[in-house]
């Protein structure tokens, strides 16, 4: 009998041949790029260093595609989206210590939004590995352990042998659900020897699958299936499982109102009849939920945002299907159920059964009413007014990437994302600078369809490098930048707390006149003028800057839990 276990993969006469006669002045460098070429890498982010030039040189005798960035952090967010808009593993090469740890911020969006980043870097000489005291530039006794608390894991390499077999599961692990960021670690001696190995020809690592215990999913689909008002909370997970079609397959047989996280964004359709939207930080969708008397929970692990700020407290039973094990019923008691979105919701559409409730849209629609009349009655047209700009002149199919900024802040409520995996912001891990270099990412990814990037003047300065990256690549990105003279949200934070603020205002640089020191073509736009000016730059090929002057609020959250007897609105923040 011949058990899939005992198969092995014979070599091909080609690979015979290329093993037996390597190519001379072949490095360790080379040993990293064949491997990522063999795992079916074709794009590689980052920025070269003295301890990496090994793995750079070898760049240039493969096919792999380069982009460079100019700062070690914009490299990772790059990836990070990249990642986020193939699914495949990003690549992304850095060198020694401060490069290194420049894209800690970066992997930490990653680790927090599952984007599967494959970072690769360089280590001092073998001999100064764990020790700090040889004197090495860069050093650290333990650059690994800046990194653990922050990737899913780590792989360092000690000898040419081992590079094929590290890069291979760290390939599996970034793509293993949960999705995230990787580190492998490579000494500069390790990387510069020449080597006899022979070229890397093959090189799956097909990820883990992580099923649901069929146990589980039988009595989530009983108790969906006897609900009275069952709703479903979709978040992060689903997108990243790509499971938005199986998630509206089943809201539709269960007639359950859905509601998308802001990670989730584009999960389920938002004109919908059974469309929540993605107002969290509204009571009365809180309410909503609280309500339900079971509640599906996919792809989310119910945090500070999904939670209205930790004030949700559901009354009904809670089916919780989340991948990363740490996040399963940590904020809740649940039916907990650590499988991947994509199978545990195929397995409930196998199982489930039929559910009709012909009332479920028309207490949707209420809600969403509610919801209107509070933001309307708080004098926002003209931030309602920039965001509907925005949509209307972004291409339905067009990815955005949003920095930390109060018009983001407003889209991860108000945007309509208008399909899965189009929209995608830093609220993960909450860093500033992540629009602009995440939207290169996503060009590079996709070159058919222009990316939009949204930050603030505050925002924009942690990035403003990456134009010449821009400029040089042709990337297809329009950088909308909203110039209200400094860290907007914050100011509002502040003011709302102390009285006034402190630290918010900034000198700022004429960003029209130096994007196109940049060769970048820039406008100066206004809340009129606005959809024109994206649209144009939109339908100009490669990048090009929108500056809009203008100071925007954010609209009042509503966190605050209604006595249990009563759901009259409380509109205290």
């Amino acid at each position: 009998m011949t058990h899939d276990h005992d198969l092995v993969l014979r070599p091909t006469p080609a690979q015979t041949e290329a093993a037996l006669n390597p190519p001379p002045g072949r490095t360790g460098g080379d040993l990293v790029v064949e491997t990522l070429a063999g795992l079916g890498a074709t794009t590689v982010f980052g920025l070269p260093g003295q301890h990496a030039l090994g793995m750079f040189d070898a760049l240039r005798r493969s096919d792999l595609r380069y982009i460079g960035l100019r700062v070690e952090n914009n490299a990772g967010f790059a990836a990070d989206a990249y990642g986020r808009i193939t699914g495949e593993a990003a690549p992304l090469l850095l060198s020694t210590g401060p490069g290194a740890l420049t894209s800690l911020a970066a992997l930490q969006e990653a680790a927090a939004a599952s984007a599967p980043v494959l970072a690769i870097s360089s280590q001092v000489p073998v001999a100064g590995l764990g020790g700090g005291r040889h004197g090495y530039l860069h050093e650290l006794p333990d650059q690994a352990a800046s990194f653990r608390g922050v990737v899913k894991s780590v792989h360092t390499v000690r000898t040419q042998s081992q590079i094929p077999s590290a890069i291979a599961a760290a390939w599996q692990s970034a793509l293993t659900a949960p999705h995230g960021p990787v580190w492998v670690e490579i000494p500069q001696d390790v990387l510069l020897a020449e080597t006899a190995i022979p070229v890397v020809t093959g090189g799956d690592a097909f990820p883990e699958e992580l099923p649901p215990r069929p146990e589980l999913t039988a009595l989530a689909a009983d108790l969906l299936s006897r609900a009275a008002q069952p709703a479903i909370i979709a978040g992060g997970g689903v997108v990243r499982a790509d499971a938005a079609k199986k998630l509206r397959q089943l809201a539709e047989r269960l007639d359950a109102p859905v509601v998308t996280t802001f990670g989730g964004k584009g999960a389920f359709p938002w004109t919908h009849p059974l469309s929540l939207q993605s107002w969290l930080e509204d009571r009365h969708i809180t309410d909503f939920l609280e309500d339900a008397d079971v509640l599906l929970v996919v792809g989310s692990g119910l945090g500070e945002l999904s939670s209205n700020y930790h004030t949700f407290a559901p009354r009904g039973r809670v089916i919780q299907i989340e991948a990363d094990l740490g996040k399963l019923e940590s904020n809740h008691p649940a039916l907990g159920i650590h499988a991947d979105a994509r199978l545990a919701l195929q397995a409930l559409l196998e199982t489930v059964g039929e559910r009709t409730d012909p009332t479920a849209p028309e207490r949707v629609r209420p809600v969403l009413d509610r919801v209107r009349e509070r933001i309307a009655a708080q004098d926002l047209t003209l931030e309602q007014e920039v965001l509907a700009a925005v949509r209307r002149a972004l291409p339905e199919r067009s990815p955005s990437f949003w920095d930390m900024t109060i018009l983001a802040y407003w889209a991860w409520s108000a945007f309509d994302a208008k399909a899965p995996n189009t929209m995608h912001s830093a609220q993960g891990a909450g860093g500033l600078g992540y629009g602009f270099p995440a939207a290169l990412g996503a060009a590079a990814a996709d070159p058919t369809r222009p990316v939009l990037a949204v930050s603030g003047d505050g925002g924009a300065l942690y990035s403003i490098a990456e134009l010449a990256t821009a400029r040089q690549y042709g990337l297809d990105v329009t950088w909308l930048i909203v110039d209200d003279g400094g860290y907007g949200i914050l100011r509002e934070y502040m003011t709302d707390a102390f009285g006034e603020a402190t630290a918010t205002e900034l000198t700022r640089p004429d960003y029209v006149a130096l994007a196109e020191s940049f060769g970048v073509p820039g406008v100066r736009s206004s809340p009129g003028t606005l959809e024109a000016d994206l649209a144009k730059a939109l339908a100009s090929p490669g990048p090009s800057v929108v500056v809009l002057p203008a100071v925007l609020r954010m609209f009042a959250p509503t966190h605050l839990q209604t006595p249990p007897d009563s759901r009259e609105f409380d509109d205290r923040a």
